[in-house]
């Protein structure tokens, strides 16, 4: 896994392994489920955000942190931290979350990369393709 964010991986390789051994059959079900939810919180967080209702982006981004972090995504999960306790501090303020917007306009590539990441390294025919043409290169 080479993608990072700064120095840090998007995925944590360690965290990853520890997660495909515990899920084992259901690894590929389960980051399914968190391929549909992450959609739906980052919506939730988008739509929180165009509305700037604080009270409604904690809920999501707490959500999609849990869900980040099972699979060692912790760019990803410390984004959507820092957005949920954003909200929480402007719900208790009774402030509009406009200091958001800035980690909410970062949250959609993230989460897209990460998943991008996650599904090329759990996927058994993406880790066989680059074996076909090695033949051919290596006798050329």
């Amino acid at each position: 896994m080479d993608a990072t964010v700064g120095r840090v991986p998007l995925v944590e390789g360690n965290a990853l392994s520890q997660a495909r051994a515990e899920l084992g059959a259901s690894f590929a079900r389960i980051l399914g489920y968190f391929r549909e939810d992450g959609v739906k919180s980052v919506s939730a967080i988008e739509a929180a955000m165009r509305a700037q209702n604080a009270a409604a982006l904690v809920i999501p981004a707490h959500t999609l942190k849990g869900d980040a972090l099972q699979f060692g995504a912790e760019p990803l999960a410390d984004l959507a931290e820092a957005i949920e306790f954003l909200a929480r501090d402007c719900v208790e303020q009774h402030e509009a979350p406009t200091q958001a917007l800035a980690l909410v306009a970062q949250l959609r590539p993230l989460f897209e990369a990460t998943l991008e990441l996650l599904e090329r390294e759990t996927n058994p025919l993406v880790s066989r393709r680059p074996a076909f043409g090695r033949r051919a290169a290596a006798g050329a």
